[in-house]
């Protein structure tokens, strides 16, 4: 597996990069035989006075798993962040397996995800200018053919708060999201026909 450690104005020394290495290398090879790629951002928290570790895991052909933490110091933030990252995976690993065994054949439709930027032309108070968000990349993405639960599931993995997906009761496409009293919200506008 393919590792990436990298720092964001911060200083990443040889023993960091290599208990990272080592400690990422050893957690997913526990439940991936052969995991893609991982990679490791260090950075300043928004506060400044924390250190705080983003992973990514891209363990297999749409299974990727997101983590991160934040602590006092670089090592703890990691150790952190990866084991949400090893709880993930120890939780989903039978469900992930079931879920390659079901899949279907069909190739997914591209799609294409964008981040809407403000662009700061009209006038306004600066300090609403500054809380709009950046476009930061437009990417294509597949829109995959799942169940409801394997929807939920996947978007636990990635640690994402909405997931559209190609519902194969039925084919309609349906999004999940994460509602804000902690439950999940589910859109079938199709509906499934055979109901």
């Amino acid at each position: 597996m393919q590792v990436t450690v990298t720092g964001k104005q911060i200083d990443v020394g040889e023993s960091l990069r290599a208990h990272a290495e080592t400690q990422i290398t050893d957690s997913v090879a526990k439940y991936f035989d052969h995991a893609l790629e991982s990679a490791v951002v260090f950075s300043r928290s928004a506060k400044g006075r924390l250190i705080r570790a983003d992973i990514t895991v891209h363990a297999g052909r749409n299974i990727q798993m997101r983590g991160h933490a934040e602590a006092v110091d670089a090592h703890t933030a990691f150790d952190s962040a990866l084991e949400r990252i090893a709880k993930r995976l120890r939780r989903y690993k039978r469900r992930l397996r079931d879920h390659r065994k079901g899949a279907g054949g069909d190739e997914a439709p591209p799609a294409l995800k964008y981040v809407i930027a403000h662009n700061g032309t009209d006038e306004e108070d600066e300090t609403e200018a500054d809380s709009q968000p950046v476009v930061i990349a437009e990417m294509t993405t597949q829109v995959e053919t799942m169940t409801v639960h394997e929807a939920v599931m996947q978007m636990d993995l990635i640690d994402s708060s909405a997931l559209m997906f190609r519902n194969s009761a039925h084919g309609g496409l349906n999004v999940v999201y994460r509602r804000r009293d902690g439950h999940i919200g589910w859109i079938d506008p199709q509906g499934n026909p055979s109901a």
